[in-house]
């Protein structure tokens, strides 16, 4: 049977940084596969790969045995929920299900009218009004794609929403041979539905298997084994970094070594300048370059700006996960009935 998601060595840059690094899965089909991991880890940059609308740095990605995107055939057997649940506020729920019905050729007229039905939806309401996390996941499920790819569609649910998103997805996918992958920050609401776990963390994918095989190998429950792997990832995310603090401390030593005789000159055993603001001496910064070659007063700028650059630069290397520039950033804003 052809795996629902195939990726090997995949990998995608922006720039010099990493979205995903090496990334190689083989998710069943048939299943629902849980997508788990910290904001920057990669979850979108791997889902919008899987829908095409994004193309891979290097390393290759198979959706159903085919190309992401790679034409309306392949587009009609993929549903995508975005991250945003994307809808047009100025639309009725029945304008959207009109929109649906025209862009999908494969179109079940009968299933969205009796899930609004379900929902409680009234046609004429509209999208604005909305939570959009049922209107999208109906407009997905109503074009009967094989496979179903969800970026965070809980994650503004509250919990009575959530519950009833849940258990219509499940329902769903019950009845029907459909295979899913969803992120969800929520590891509780995974173990009530997925079939299997993906942890990715920092750009790589930490662990993945079917969630029984996993807790029977580890003896701990899912939550655990998520925080678990996520926590052992961050702590060896940035070795880089203290390198390059390392290095600069050690230049900073040598700078201080090549100058410090001209400072020391400037200053008695108490710290105190030995030139005082005079005639003959206008102040004791005066008197500091008059004492120090040009050379050496370069090297001692030069060690003064590392000093407060490298700080810097590590804190920020650390605060931020793998993330895109803005201008690079993907466009989310895509109609889930369209097949993208």
């Amino acid at each position: 049977m052809t795996d629902a998601l195939a990726t090997r060595g995949l990998s995608k840059r922006y720039g010099h940084r990493p979205a995903l690094t090496d990334c190689t899965l083989s998710i069943p089909a048939r299943q629902i596969a849980g997508l788990v991991g910290p904001n920057g880890a990669g979850k979108t940059t791997l889902l919008h790969l899987a829908v095409g609308m994004l193309a891979p740095t290097s390393g290759t990605i198979e959706v159903l045995g085919g190309r992401p995107g790679s034409g309306p055939a392949q587009l009609a057997r993929v549903g995508f929920v975005a991250q945003e649940s994307p809808l047009y506020d100025g639309f009725t729920v029945a304008d959207h299900l009109r929109l649906g019905a025209h862009m999908n050729p494969g179109w079940d007229a009968a299933l969205a009218r009796d899930r609004i039905g379900e929902l409680g939806l009234d046609p004429r309401q509209g999208a604005g009004q909305l939570s959009g996390g049922q209107l999208a996941l109906t407009l997905a499920l109503a074009k009967r794609p094989e496979l179903l790819i969800l970026d965070e569609p809980i994650a503004s649910l509250d919990p009575l929403a959530r519950n009833e998103f849940l258990r219509s997805l499940a329902g769903y996918t019950a009845s029907r041979q459909v295979s899913v992958v969803m992120s969800s920050h929520l590891v509780s609401d995974l173990e009530r539905i997925c079939d299997y776990l993906i942890v990715l963390v920092a750009s790589r994918v930490q662990l993945a298997g079917p969630i029984t095989e996993l807790l029977a190998s580890h003896r701990q429950g899912l939550e655990d084994l998520v925080l678990d792997y996520m926590s052992r990832a961050t702590i060896h995310r940035h070795p880089a970094p203290d390198i390059a603090a390392a290095a600069a401390a050690a230049v900073l030593a040598l700078l201080l070594a090549v100058t410090g005789p001209y400072i020391v000159h400037l200053y008695d055993i108490n710290g105190i300048a030995t030139c005082t603001p005079g005639p003959n001496c206008q102040s004791v910064t005066n008197t500091f370059y008059s004492e120090l070659p040009w050379f050496d007063a370069v090297l001692f700028l030069l060690g003064i700006g590392i000093m407060f650059a490298v700080p810097a630069v590590v804190d920020h290397s650390r605060d931020r996960g793998p993330h895109p520039p803005a201008d690079l950033e993907p466009e989310r804003h895509q109609v889930p009935v369209a097949g993208r």
